[in-house]
C-alpha cells in the first residue's frame, strides 16, 4: 500500500551507513511507506551500507560527498539542483545536519516543498557534543519555527529539545517501528546457534548489541557481567558490535583474563537477529539513548531484558523487565543476577509480555502509517488541513537553558 495522494517525498540524510536512523529509514522505505517512484533519498556523505539496498528497492539514491558532515562550496548547490528536478512535495531531513541542509535547499525552489525535520538522539548536556554538533543543534534551535513537522523517535527527546528552546508547535513523537513478523522468536533454531557459538545446555548467556560508542558505556557493561561471572559460574556473554575489543584503550583491563575465555565478542554482524536466539537476557548499558533499537528487537524476539534509564527505555519495557540508573554497574549486574536468577516460567512470561508490548505499540506497519499520514498533512495542506498542534499535556514550565537534566541516579530497578 502506498500514499493514496501521491504525496512525493525526498530524504535528506547525513549519510547511510550503519547506524539507528539509517536503519529506520531503510525500514520505512522498505514497508512501502512511498511509491518507489514517488521518493528518494540523497545521503550528504557517503552512500555506506544501505545506499545500496535502498537502490534494490528501486528507490533513486544520490550521495554528495561531504566529509565529517563539513559541506563543500558545491553542496547546497548539488543538493537544490537534485531538490528542484526531483520536485517533492515534502523534503524530509534526518539528524541535525540533514534538517539544516533541508531547510536552506527548501528556500532554492521556486515552488517551495513542506519540510520535515526527524531529531533522532535525546539531549542531556550539549557541551558533551563535538563542536560542530554543538554548533549544528543550536542553528537548529535558531530555525526550529520554520519546518511544517518535527518529528522525535522519543517522548524524552521532544521535551529535552522543548526545553531547550526548539519550538514545539509543530512537533509530534513517532517511534521507531518493527517488523515483528521477521524479528521474532525462534526456538527451532535457538539450539543450533547456540552450539554453533559454543554454548551449551546449563549456560545461560546475557547478549548485548551495541557498536562501541562512549554512549553505550561498554565499561559499565564489562564491569557488571564480571561481577556476574563471579557470582555465577555458568554465566557467558555474548557481546555483539562493532569495534569491541579487550585492548581497545577504553576497555583495557576490565575482564581479567581468568574470566575472557566466557565472553564471545563477535564484532559487527549482519544477523543479529539469530544471535539474539541464543541469549537468555538481553543487557542494555548505555548513558545515552533516544530509542535504543537493540533493546525493542530484544523485547520481540521474547527476551527478558534489562536495561539503563536513559532515553524512553523506561517507557518502551513498560512492565516487562527490569530498569536501573545509568552508569552504575552494580545497579545492572544485580538486576542481571535477578533475571539469570529468576524460574524459567516467569523469565518466559516477562519474554511474552515484551513482545506483545512491541507487537502492539511499535509495530512497524502503525509507524509507517504515521509517517503516511503526516506527509500527507503537510504535503497537501488545503486538501488534509494543518498538522494540529502539540497536545497541551506536552506545555512547559521550565526555562530555556544551555544544560538540560542527566537522567535519574537513584536506584530505579523494577522488581
Amino acid at each position: 500500500m502506498c500514499l493514496p495522494m501521491s504525496v512525493r517525498v525526498l530524504h535528506v540524510i547525513t549519510g547511510l551507513g550503519t547506524g539507528g536512523a539509517e536503519r529506520n529509514l531503510y525500514n520505512l522505505l522498505a514497508a512501502g511507506v512511498s511509491a518507489p517512484d514517488e521518493v528518494a533519498v540523497i545521503a550528504l556523505m557517503d552512500e555506506g551500507s544501505y545506499g545500496p539496498r535502498i537502490r534494490e528497492l528501486g528507490i533513486e539514491v544520490h550521495a554528495l560527498g561531504m566529509r565529517q558532515g563539513i559541506p563543500a562550496p558545491w553542496t547546497l548547490p548539488r543538493l537544490g539542483a537534485l531538490v528542484r528536478r526531483f520536485a517533492p512535495d515534502v523534503i524530509q531531513g534526518w539528524m541535525y545536519h540533514g534538517n539544516l541542509m533541508v531547510s536552506m535547499a527548501a528556500r532554492l525552489c521556486r515552488q517551495r516543498p513542506a519540510v520535515s525535520w526527524n531529531v533522532r538522539q535525546c539531549l542531556y548536556q550539549i557541551e558533551r557534543h563535538k563542536p560542530l554538533t554543538r554548533w549544528a543543534i543550536r542553528a537548529n534551535r535558531r530555525l526550529s519555527g520554520g519546518p511544517g513537522a518535527i518529528v522525535f523517535n522519543s517522548r524524552l527527546s521532544r521535551r529535552q529539545h522543548r526545553d531547550f528552546g526548539f519550538r514545539d508547535d509543530a512537533a509530534l513523537v513517532i517511534p521507531n517501528g518493527f517488523d515483528t513478523a521477521a524479528v521474532a522468536p525462534d526456538s527451532a533454531s535457538r539450539q543450533h546457534v547456540r552450539k554453533r557459538l559454543g554454548f551449551n545446555d546449563e549456560q545461560w548467556v546475557v547478549g548485548h548489541v551495541a557498536r562501541c560508542h562512549p554512549i553505550k558505556d561498554h565499561p559499565n557493561l564489562l564491569r557488571a557481567c564480571v561481577t556476574v561471572a563471579e557470582r555465577m559460574p555458568q554465566a557467558r556473554f555474548l557481546v555483539v558490535g562493532r569495534g569491541v575489543d579487550f585492548d581497545a584503550p577504553e576497555l583495557a583491563g576490565i575482564v581479567p583474563d581468568e574470566y575472557r575465555s566466557r565472553f564471545l565478542l563477535t564484532g559487527e554482524r549482519d544477523d543479529v537477529g539469530e544471535l539474539m536466539q541464543a541469549m537468555d537476557v538481553f543487557c542494555q548499558s548505555s548513558w545515552l539513548e533516544a530509542f535504543p533499537n537493540a533493546l525493542a528487537e530484544a523485547m520481540a524476539c521474547e527476551l527478558s531484558c534489562v536495561a539503563t534509564d536513559v532515553g524512553d527505555s523506561d517507557y518502551i519495557l513498560g512492565t516487562s523487565g527490569r530498569i536501573v540508573p545509568p552508569r552504575d554497574s552494580q545497579a545492572l549486574a544485580r538486576a542481571l543476577l535477578e533475571a539469570l536468577n529468576e524460574p524459567a516460567d516467569r523469565r518466559r512470561e516477562r519474554g511474552r509480555e515484551a513482545r506483545e508490548r512491541i507487537v502492539s505499540e511499535f509495530g512497524l506497519a502503525q509507524v509507517v502509517e504515521q509517517y503516511r499520514q503526516l506527509y500527507q498533512r503537510i504535503g497537501f495542506p488545503a486538501q488534509v488541513g494543518s498538522l494540529p498542534s502539540a497536545p497541551s499535556s506536552e506545555a512547559s514550565s521550565e526555562p530555556v537553558s544551555e544544560t538540560v537534566s542527566e537522567p535519574a541516579s537513584g536506584p530505579s530497578t523494577r522488581p
